[in-house]
């Protein structure tokens, strides 16, 4: 429970990989209070994910932000961290004869990227042994790919926040949001929290915390995305695979601690909860992966799905409500918020604390303009 504590300059909400990064940055500034209403951190998206740094991967701003969070994921801050937070993963992604087109722009898209390459259908099936002979026509690599220890980097973030002299409450789900006399009172399941101002790192609930502070809606759409882990063939030294994805996203399979992670990659829209697996997206899982590879699936040794929030353009949503005082919204990450958060975060913490945006993360060419709420607020 929250004990009567004085007002806080930032109460964060939802300590998932986005409240847990932005609130280790503030809390290095500012008196700052992390409410998360699970049991522990993580819990839904963030502990769910199947995390890659992966430069090439999702839409300009996002690629510009994991650009500009390579130097971090290579060199943590002194302390941060026990070991590395990023182990090398090659990257290839795999066109059928239909998908030819989509091939040629994703390489005319990433044609400033060091290493990337087109690949031939022979290129492939020499690279990738699970492949069937004649289901690729050509494909790109990438070896700029990388796996994320997660649960290091959120741990990471977490204890550097502490050691600021932030304070994470646990098991704190907001009731209530109400701004009164300059201050936000947010009343939550452990107790009344006072705070300057709200940065919302809901996720999946985010569009539903907003409504409850009275701010516009950005339009956030939870949306299903189911993984499983199946067993390599034996003769298979699965774990020199590189990550492998369609070209137009419809399944990708990597190595995971011995087995393969296989998925659909879909995206169903969901209401905010506690998403389980789909019975129909894990037989949908096993066909698209069974018709490009060679890999008999005898048994599922795990599955499970976690919610990747999107906004229309699938790009973050980062600034002050304009329709309310004092309330910031880090909200539709989508899939991408693990790679992207140390410099999202920074950039964020910069315009809660009235600093200006990071030079470093502006030369990746991030655009303000395609993160900013205005786009989308109403």
């Amino acid at each position: 429970m929250i004990e009567s504590i004085a007002p806080v300059d930032f109460a964060v909400i939802g300590a998932g990989i986005a409240g847990a990064s932005v609130a280790y940055r503030m809390a290095q500034e500012a008196k700052v209070l992390l409410l998360e209403r699970e049991s522990q951190p993580g819990y839904h998206s963030t502990g769910r994910s199947a995390a890659m740094f992966e430069p090439a991967y999702g839409p300009a701003p996002i690629r510009a932000l994991t650009r500009a969070s390579a130097d971090f994921f290579g060199t943590p801050p002194q302390g941060f961290c026990d070991g590395a937070l990023l182990a090398p993963r090659a990257a290839i992604f795999l066109a059928r004869e239909d998908q030819l087109p989509s091939l040629e722009a994703f390489l005319a898209d990433m044609a400033g990227l060091p290493g990337i390459e087109r690949l031939s259908a022979q290129d492939l099936e020499a690279r990738v042994p699970l492949l069937r002979p004649g289901y690729a026509s050509a494909g790109a690599f990438d070896p700029l790919g990388s796996d994320i220890d997660v649960h290091a980097l959120l741990a990471g973030f977490l204890a550097a926040f502490r050691a600021a002299g932030g304070q994470l409450v646990t098991k704190a789900e907001v009731q209530g949001l109400a701004r009164k006399q300059g201050l936000w009172q947010v009343q939550t399941s452990a107790g009344l929290v006072q705070a300057k101002a709200v940065i919302n790192a809901a996720g999946a609930w985010a569009d539903q915390l907003g409504a409850l502070a009275g701010a516009e809606t950005i339009g956030l759409v939870p949306k299903r995305r189911t993984a499983l882990l199946v067993d390599p063939p034996e003769a298979l030294a699965s774990q020199d695979l590189p990550l492998i994805v369609d070209m137009d996203e419809d399944f990708y399979i990597k190595p995971d601690a011995g087995r393969l992670l296989i998925s659909p990659a879909n995206e169903d829209p969901e209401l905010p909860c506690d998403v389980q697996p789909d019975e129909l997206d894990v037989a949908i899982c096993v066909d698209r992966i069974q018709q490009a590879f060679d890999l008999p699936i005898r048994r599922i040794a795990h599955k499970w799905a976690g919610l990747r929030s999107f906004v229309a353009d699938k790009s973050p949503v980062v600034g002050w409500s304009q329709q309310v005082e004092g309330f910031f919204w880090l909200a539709g990450q989508g899939g991408y918020g693990i790679q992207s958060s140390p410099a999202l975060s920074r950039y964020a913490a910069a315009l809660a604390l009235g600093h200006s945006a990071p030079a470093d993360i502006l030369a990746e060419g991030l655009e303000l303009a395609s993160i900013a709420v205005e786009r989308l607020g109403r």
